[in-house]
């Protein structure tokens, strides 16, 4: 699969996101939820335990599943009105810690009292969240906003704050003092260091570095590999962090260095080091980068001879209606 048009997770990661949306919504009818209940993943048949439309059936053959995880989920939501959170009885949830509606808490996962996780935030197994800061001061509450999913193994510290829809791969890391708009994605693997700043909708693909003090637009793609670095004399206490503004896509195994600001709608080629900064809609490839034309060039590959960028022009996968309507009205002529 093509890192270069996929989103952050991967396919099949993809799949489990989109059961994992119908076993959450309150809209979903009985017979889907029949269907999701025979999922790969246990984390969507545990939603379906606790979805309040679940069929009786479909309830009493989730309480023999395999998963002891899933068959307690089935067995809390049939001594109760769903709505409580759903904890693993492996888990460890400090008593302070805030837990919203139908959030569900997976094996062997801690939670520690600076932490408040909004309506129907789901965190698998062997997570840790609010893992104290190694300064007290930067520490603080971390927030996870509503309907987020927080994949196996990730570790979240403390003093950090998301907005809604956060979903992550596997053995993600994020440090203190990260503050990220709706519908961050973070891939398998990344590791954020902390006091970064990202707009709405980014997505990081797996093996994504962030380094301390970036500042990352709206709607921005980084792709595999890709390091942003902060120190321009390593090791030194100098912090110089990366600006990534709005729209910008920066291709596999890229390395932007400290201090670089890399403008709106521009492309990164694949392999580059960036050590200039990046004019908006330009493309930029090779050690050290050059420009070499604009982003408004380059075509789509199917035929159609339409400019591949602005990239949303045409690709308006897992963003809102809202979003996309407003993208379509931006490059639809006017007709007056």
């Amino acid at each position: 699969m093509a890192t270069h048009t996929t989103a952050t997770a991967s396919g099949s990661d993809g799949a489990q996101a989109d059961q994992l949306r119908q076993a959450r919504d309150p809209a979903t009818p009985p017979e889907a939820l029949a269907r999701l209940a025979q999922a790969e993943d246990e984390v969507v048949r545990a939603a379906v335990a606790l979805h309040r439309s679940t069929p009786a059936p479909v309830l009493a053959r989730l309480l023999a599943d395999p998963s002891p995880w899933v068959a307690d989920c089935a067995r809390q939501r049939n001594e109760r009105d769903g709505g409580a959170p759903a904890i693993h009885p492996t888990a460890i949830v400090h008593p302070r810690a805030r837990l919203g509606a139908d959030v569900v808490i997976g094996p062997f996962t801690v939670v520690h009292d600076r932490v408040q996780l909004a309506e129907g935030v789901i965190v698998g197994s062997h997570c840790e969240l609010g893992h104290p800061a190694h300064d007290p001061e930067q520490g603080g509450t971390l927030r996870i906003g509503r309907q987020s999913l927080i994949r196996s193994h990730s570790v979240f510290y403390e003093g950090s704050s998301f907005g809604d829809h956060l979903v992550t791969g596997h053995r993600v890391s994020v440090r203190e003092r990260t503050q990220a708009g709706p519908g961050l994605q973070i891939g398998t693997l990344s590791d954020i260091q902390g006091h970064c700043q990202f707009g709405d909708y980014v997505r990081l693909h797996s093996n994504v570095h962030i380094g301390q003090g970036s500042v990352i637009g709206n709607y921005v793609w980084i792709f595999p590999y890709v390091v942003l670095t902060n120190d321009p004399h390593p090791p030194s206490e100098v912090r110089m962090g990366v600006v990534v503004e709005d729209y910008v896509a920066i291709a596999t195994m890229s390395v932007v260095l400290p201090g670089i600001t890399i403008g709106q709608g521009a492309l990164v080629g694949a392999h580059s080091s960036v050590a200039r900064q990046v004019p908006a809609d330009t493309v930029v490839v090779g050690v050290p980068t050059r420009i070499v034309g604009s982003t408004h060039d380059i075509k789509l590959r199917d035929g159609s001879g339409a400019s591949a960028y602005p990239w949303r022009r045409h690709f308006h996968r897992g963003y809102l209606p809202e979003t996309v309507a407003r993208w379509i009205a931006e490059f639809t002529p006017n007709q007056n």
